[in-house]
């Protein structure tokens, strides 16, 4: 993605289902799990790098023994630094150990991080400070081991406020009005309110250490989920630790975010993307579940793992914008999706390009746009197929004919590179553009001057900052006769309230073309009227995207045309035109991830609805913070 954005923060949830003796055996070190949770953390880097955290419980350790670890950090490189610190703790059991490091009873009594239920979280920040307060896990004390609670998760409420005012009407006290403090709130006070019932079933029959054992042994975590989970509105994977050893992880009912566990004999293993699971255990594709939205993993005291139900699921959404950006490519499902993308895109492409194909040049906005590059390769290759069967069929040419026709081949360079990560502590705006425009780097002499057209794909165009100031005029630079910007995503039309940090309305250059357009037509005054309707909707629990309507008199080309027109900087020589996926090809392409409200604004939740009216208020009144 040309425009970068912050977006969804990644979690992991390991379970060894043996003692841990049983795996210094059989792998010949105490650090097994450490070594595997590095793998699913460093695997699901793209997921978060603005904080990270990992927390570790140790089973049936004797009172007075702390059993509970976690580290936080939002340092540069985060993954490094506490694995780093982790590893610090082993090489020091080692040294002072001896034999003893082999024994798993002594590593668990003496050292930190050497339990068997393992938590890590990745964090991008899409809302306040990056600080390590605002870092998951999250840890709920309590002297009662039940009791204790530690939750990470890859979510966004658009109903805090709701659920902050339910704690307070349950008579608690919250010291922060933020999703995390709140959802973690919620689950602990059902936790707690079913422990004390099954206290209160034994109380009178056996001793407070029996009971003990006794809720250990019969606590109910879906029936925990079930209530706690039901006036939740956003998107959500909640991965959580009781103090005792079980643990689960919940998927929200529409399955926004995503989800993925495999089990075997040795271990239980949630994440937020397949490949991290692949890599770190081994084991086939199709071994790998999905969490069904509206489940929940749970894994009991003794590791055993069961999918249950515990709220209504709903029609399945899932983030499309996982499939075309966010999750990594090596998943085999998405990597064909991303394909396909490009792929259904060659229609619109070669209409662009007048299916001149001996002045067209092929390329993409490096890294991740890379995929559906290669879709509109194929794509454009069995275009030629056809072509060349038409022309033999029906004109029936000459040998020196027949052979041009069968070189005619997609010519295809590496136009546009990344050249370094820009850092910069330049305030003013006009001289951080004039260092914008370096970040990018092109190759020269590859191309016919005023004749060739440049056809050059991205995954997704946000804002158009970075064509604009960038990428455009780095282009230019190589006097081609066109350029034809291919964004392999629909029109980001709408804010995001479910992980992405897409919350506000003037960022969209989709907006900003409409709002253009409603200027250039003399239809400002449909602004006016959406914002009273949006005004008046406030507070109603089902509310209508009144955002829609200001989409609507107008084609998806014409938003297009008025982008291209926004986005071409000023004294660009050459044509530009922007082409975009459309909703159904997306549909077709990801058939199984129909979460689509960023460009249609069908929010799978009232709350989004609520969040993209607000949004455009917010807009209106010219306030430049998120909508929820």
């Amino acid at each position: 993605m040309s425009d970068p954005i912050k977006h969804e923060c990644g979690v992991a949830l390991l379970r060894l289902r043996k003692p841990l003796q049983y795996y210094i055996e059989k792998y010949g070190t105490p650090s097994y799990a450490v070594n595997k949770m590095y793998i699913l953390m460093q695997k699901q880097h793209n997921r978060g790098q603005d904080g990270v955290g990992i927390a570790n419980i140790k089973m049936n350790m004797p009172p007075g023994t702390r059993y509970i670890s976690r580290y936080r950090t939002i340092d540069n490189r985060p993954i490094e630094d506490i694995f780093g610190k982790i590893s610090k703790k082993y090489r020091k059991a080692q040294i002072e150990g001896g034999d003893n490091y082999y024994d798993a009873q002594w590593m668990k009594m003496n050292y930190a991080f050497t339990g068997e239920v393992w938590m890590g979280h990745l964090r991008y920040g899409t809302h306040g400070k990056n600080n390590i307060e605002s870092c998951h896990p999250f840890l709920r004390q309590n002297n009662w081991r039940s009791r204790n609670l530690v939750i990470a998760g890859n979510f966004n409420m658009t109903n805090v406020d709701e659920l902050f005012n339910k704690l307070v009407s349950l008579g608690q006290h919250p010291k922060e009005v933020v999703d995390t403090v709140t959802v973690m709130e919620k689950i602990g006070h059902f936790l707690d309110e079913e422990n004390q019932e099954i206290f209160d079933k034994y109380r009178e029959s056996v001793s407070n250490e029996e009971a003990t054992e006794m809720i250990e042994r019969e606590l109910d975590l879906r029936r925990v989920l079930e209530r706690s989970c039901r006036d939740f509105d956003g998107g959500y994977t909640m991965v959580g630790m009781v103090g005792f050893g079980a643990a689960f992880a919940a998927r929200d009912p529409h399955g926004i975010r995503p989800a993925y566990y495999y089990v075997d004999d040795e271990i239980a293993v949630v994440a937020s993307e397949k490949p991290a699971i692949k890599t770190a255990f081994n084991c086939e594709y199709e071994e790998i579940k999905e969490i069904k939205p509206g489940h929940a993993l749970i894994l009991n005291r003794a590791g055993e793992p069961r999918e249950v139900q515990f709220i209504q699921p709903k029609e399945k959404k899932s983030c499309s914008f996982e499939r075309i950006y966010f999750s990594r490519g090596t998943d085999p499902d998405i990597y064909r999706e991303r394909r396909r993308l490009g792929e259904l895109l060659v229609p619109q492409v070669m209409k662009a390009a007048h299916a001149d194909l001996k002045n067209t040049v092929f390329s993409y906005i490096p890294n991740t746009a890379e995929t559906a590059f290669l879709g509109l390769l194929r794509g454009i290759d069995q275009y030629l197929i056809n072509h060349r069967k038409d022309i033999i069929i029906d004109q029936k040419p000459s040998a020196d004919s027949v052979e041009e026709v069968l070189s005619l081949k997609p010519r295809v360079e590496k136009l546009v590179l990344k050249d370094a990560k820009l850092r910069t502590f330049i305030t003013d705006d006009a001289h951080r553009d004039d260092l914008v425009a370096h970040v990018y780097d092109t190759t020269y002499e590859v191309i016919k001057k005023k004749t060739d057209t440049l056809v050059v794909i991205d995954d997704s165009i946000v804002r158009g900052t970075t064509l604009e100031k960038s990428i455009l005029t780095l282009l230019d630079k190589l006097e081609p006769k066109k350029i034809v910007i291919v964004s392999s995503a629909p029109q980001i039309r709408f804010p995001d309230c479910y992980g992405i940090d897409m919350s506000k309305m003037k960022e969209f250059v989709a907006f900003r073309a409409v709002v253009a357009l409603l200027k250039e037509q003399g239809m400002e005054s449909k602004l006016e009227e959406v914002y009273e309707k949006c005004k008046a909707s406030a507070g109603n629990p089902t509310p209508v995207n009144y955002v829609k309507e200001l989409y609507e008199p107008f084609t998806e080309e014409e938003v297009s045309k008025k982008i291209a027109q926004i986005v071409k900087p000023r004294g660009m020589k050459a044509e530009l035109e922007v082409i975009y996926q459309t909703v159904p090809n997306l549909h077709k392409a990801c058939p199984n991830h129909l979460g689509d409200w960023y460009f249609t604004g069908d929010y799978p939740t009232p709350g989004g609805n609520m969040v993209v009216n607000k949004a455009f208020m917010n807009y209106m009144k010219g306030i430049a913070v998120r909508a929820y």
